[in-house]
């Protein structure tokens, strides 16, 4: 083979791999989300109506205390994700022996192993004062009876404890390899010059995850406008203590399958998309998360 036939394999073996990723991403991506636009400015007739489809969700009684209910979940989230997950990977970033640290990132990672549906199912087994191994410590905090549990009031940091045990252990093993790309010579040199562990962090490392924790936030915030499974599954559990409205998704849910209304659960859906977009453009303007190091 010539080396312009080799030049010119090389290339187009790239769009080999990247093709069926974006067939993926058109068919399952971009159809559906044309699909949804097309909805939401449309009427059941396919009429062009607008912005009414918007207003209809905005009016509905639930769509204000879903949008606190979300807000409020994201702010417990991502804080609660930020806060422990980078802390937790500077801590086990300085487990220096292999086989510990190899085991503590597998425990880490197990929790993300399991679906949403299936970790709230242990969650609810958890819950429970009458059936959980640590009843003893929900019926020391006045909980005697599941309902009382997950009362609504609690239902936002129940949600960010489901959230937190699911996916916090993989962003930790994420940061833990970010962490070991630093070259150990620089670590050397701050350590040389008599920074200890919390200023090395801070100064150092911290900055150097940026753009990892920022690529995480994002990850994270898309993740949490979508709330869904938790409370839908939470709520058929409780048998209607927790709400069926508690999120923005479960009430296009209940829009589009109890009220046959699927242009206003359309709405919904590209309202959230919306937010997605604007809010990952500002963490990454913010952050400089292109910019060249």
């Amino acid at each position: 083979m010539t080396p312009t036939r080799r030049v010119r394999w090389r290339g187009r073996a790239g769009h080999v791999f990247v093709a069926p990723y974006v067939v993926l991403l058109i068919a399952f991506g971009v159809v559906p989300t044309g699909y949804a636009f097309a909805f939401a400015f449309t009427d059941d007739s396919g009429i062009f109506v607008g912005f009414a489809n918007f207003a209809t969700a905005a009016s509905d009684f639930r769509f204000v205390a879903a949008v606190g209910h979300v807000l409020l979940y994201l702010v417990f989230w991502l804080v609660a994700l930020v806060v422990f997950v980078v802390g937790l990977a500077l801590l086990l970033h300085r487990v220096t022996a292999r086989a510990v640290g190899g085991s503590l990132r597998f425990l880490y990672y197990i929790p993300g192993a399991l679906a949403g549906a299936a970790s709230v199912l242990v969650w609810l087994f958890m819950l429970d004062p009458a059936v959980s191994p640590v009843g003893f410590l929900l019926r020391a905090f006045g909980f005697d009876t599941f309902g009382q549990v997950v009362a609504p009031g609690h239902l936002p940091v129940l949600f960010t404890l489901i959230a937190f045990w699911t996916g916090a252990g993989g962003w930790i093993v994420v940061l833990h390899g970010a962490l070991n790309n630093i070259s150990p010579d620089l670590i050397e040199a701050a350590r040389i010059d008599g920074a200890g562990a919390w200023r090395t962090a801070w100064h150092i490392q911290l900055p150097l995850l940026r753009k990892w924790i920022v690529y995480m936030v994002i990850l994270a915030f898309a993740g949490g406008t979508q709330l869904f499974v938790e409370p839908q599954l939470l709520s058929q559990a409780s048998v209607g203590v927790a709400g069926r409205d508690f999120s923005l998704n479960q009430l296009s849910y209940d829009f589009a399958f109890q009220n046959g209304d699927v242009n206003t659960a359309a709405a919904i859906s590209v309202e959230l998309l919306l937010v997605g977009i604007v809010a990952a453009a500002l963490f990454v303007v913010r952050s400089g998360f292109f910019d060249a190091e």
